[in-house]
C-alpha cells in the first residue's frame, strides 16, 4: 500500500511538472491558449470580480455601523439582532455610496462636461498661442531653430513611421471602441449591478465565508502549514487593507481639497483639474507630478500668472498630504523604503500600466514580507542573529579555518 501511494506521488508530480511545461511552452512560444482561456473566465467572472471588490472595500465602514449600532441599541430600551444590524449597516453603507454617486453625476460630473467642452472650444487658439511661443522661442534663438531643423530632417523618416504605424492605428482603435462604447457602456452597467447584488451577499455572510475558507486550507494542508497559510493571508489583508483602502480615501480627501481650493482662487477648469489631481493621486511617489503637470500647462494656456500661483497652491497641498494627510490615514502600511516603492512602481507600471502602478506597491510589499521572513526564519534555525547590521563586517571578524589561511 505504500509503494503504491509512492507510485501515485511520483506519477501525480511527473503529470503537474508535464502540465506546467506544455502550458508554459504554449503561452510563450505558441499561440497562448491559456492566456486567452484566462482572458474568457476572467470575461465571465467579471460580476464576480466586482462584488469582491466593492465588498473588500466596504466592509470596514459596514463593521463600524454594525458595532455602533449593536453598541448603542443595546444601551437601550430594546435590543438588536446581529442579522438585523448587519442589514441595516449594509444598507446605511451602500445608502452612502448612492447619494455619493448622485452628488457626483449632478454636481461634478456636468461641472467636470463643461470644462471639458470649455477646453475643446478653444483647442485652436491654445494650438495658436503655443506655435507663436515656439516661432517667438526660435527666432530668438537660431542655435535652438538650427538644432530642431536638424533633428526633424534626421528623424523625419522615424517620425512618418510612428505617425503613420502608430498614431494612425491607434486612431483607427479608438473610433471602433467609440462606436461600440454603447454596448460596451451597456455590459458594464449589467456586470455592475450583479457585481453589487454579489456585494451584499458577500457583506452578509462574510464571517461564514471567511470560516468555509479556513476550514479549506486546514483540510488541505497539514496543521502546522495551515497555520503559517492563515497567518500569511492575514499580512497580506492588513496589507492591502491598509495601503489600498487608505489610498483611495486619501485620494478622495486631496481631489475634495483641490476643488475647494482651485474654486477659491477661482483657477480655470476647475473640475477637471480637480479630477486629474485625485485620480493621479492614488499612484505612490509619482503620481502628484503625474497631475499637476498638465494641469499647471492648461492654466498656463489661460493665465500664466494664476499657473504660478497653482504650482505653489499644488506644492502645498502636497505637502500637506505627505506629512499630514497621508502618515494620518496609510501609516506605515506596507513597510517599504521610497527606494522599494519606486521600483514597484515601475514595475507594475511596466507590465500593467496605471492599475500596475497602483497595485505593484501592496504587491511587493508582501513579496518583500515573505522574503524577509524566510531569510530570519533560516538564520534562526542556525541561531544566527536577524539585525542586518551585524553581517556588514561578519566575514572579517569570524576566524580562519584551521589549517587555511586568509585570502
Amino acid at each position: 500500500m505504500k509503494n503504491k501511494n509512492s507510485y501515485f506521488r511520483w506519477g501525480l508530480t511527473a503529470f503537474l511538472t508535464v502540465c506546467a511545461i506544455l502550458a508554459f511552452y504554449d503561452t510563450f512560444f505558441l499561440s497562448g491558449t491559456l492566456p486567452k482561456f484566462l482572458t474568457r473566465l476572467l470575461s465571465i467572472l467579471a460580476p464576480v470580480l466586482y462584488g469582491c471588490a466593492m465588498a473588500y472595500l466596504l466592509a470596514p465602514i459596514v463593521n463600524f455601523l454594525e458595532q455602533k449600532l449593536l453598541k448603542g441599541l443595546k444601551s437601550g430600551k430594546w435590543k438588536m439582532g446581529r442579522s438585523w444590524a448587519r442589514a441595516i449597516s449594509i444598507f446605511l453603507t451602500w445608502a452612502m455610496v448612492g447619494v455619493l454617486f448622485y452628488l457626483l453625476m449632478n454636481i461634478l460630473i456636468p461641472q467636470l462636461a463643461i470644462s471639458i467642452t470649455s477646453l475643446i472650444d478653444n483647442a485652436e487658439s491654445y494650438y495658436r498661442k503655443v506655435y507663436d511661443w515656439v516661432n517667438h522661442l526660435l527666432d530668438k534663438n537660431p542655435g535652438v531653430e538650427s538644432w530642431v531643423l536638424t533633428q526633424v530632417n534626421t528623424y523625419y523618416q522615424d517620425i512618418l513611421d510612428y505617425l503613420t504605424k502608430q498614431v494612425l492605428p491607434q486612431a483607427q482603435q479608438m473610433v471602433m471602441l467609440i462606436t461600440g462604447g454603447i454596448w460596451g457602456f451597456v455590459k458594464f452597467s449589467l456586470n455592475l449591478v450583479v457585481g453589487i447584488i454579489i456585494s451584499v451577499y458577500l457583506l452578509a455572510m462574510k464571517e461564514k465565508s471567511t470560516a468555509r475558507c479556513c476550514k479549506l486550507v486546514y483540510g488541505v494542508f497539514k496543521e502546522e502549514q495551515a497555520h503559517w497559510v492563515i497567518r500569511g493571508t492575514r499580512k497580506v489583508d492588513r496589507i492591502f487593507s491598509g495601503f489600498v483602502r487608505g489610498k483611495l480615501l486619501d485620494s478622495l480627501i486631496i481631489g475634495i481639497l483641490c476643488f475647494i481650493g482651485c474654486s477659491i482662487f477661482k483657477f480655470p477648469y476647475t473640475p477637471l483639474i480637480s479630477v486629474v489631481v485625485g485620480v493621479t493621486n492614488v499612484i505612490p511617489f509619482f503620481g502628484p507630478f503625474l497631475g499637476a503637470i498638465p494641469s499647471a500647462f492648461l492654466i498656463l494656456l489661460v493665465n500664466p500668472l494664476q499657473c504660478l500661483y497653482f504650482v505653489i497652491f499644488v506644492i502645498a497641498l502636497q505637502q500637506l498630504d505627505g506629512n499630514v494627510i497621508g502618515p494620518m490615514i496609510l501609516g506605515d502600511s506596507t513597510g517599504l523604503s521610497s527606494f522599494w516603492v519606486i521600483v514597484a512602481i515601475l514595475v507594475g507600471g511596466g507590465f500593467w500600466g496605471v492599475l500596475g502602478m497602483f497595485l505593484g506597491v501592496p504587491v511587493f510589499a508582501c513579496l518583500y514580507t515573505l522574503v524577509r521572513f524566510l531569510i530570519d526564519w533560516r538564520l534562526a534555525k542556525k541561531n544566527m542573529p536577524t539585525e542586518a547590521y551585524t553581517y556588514v563586517h561578519r566575514a572579517e571578524e569570524a576566524p580562519p579555518e584551521d589549517g587555511k589561511k586568509e585570502p
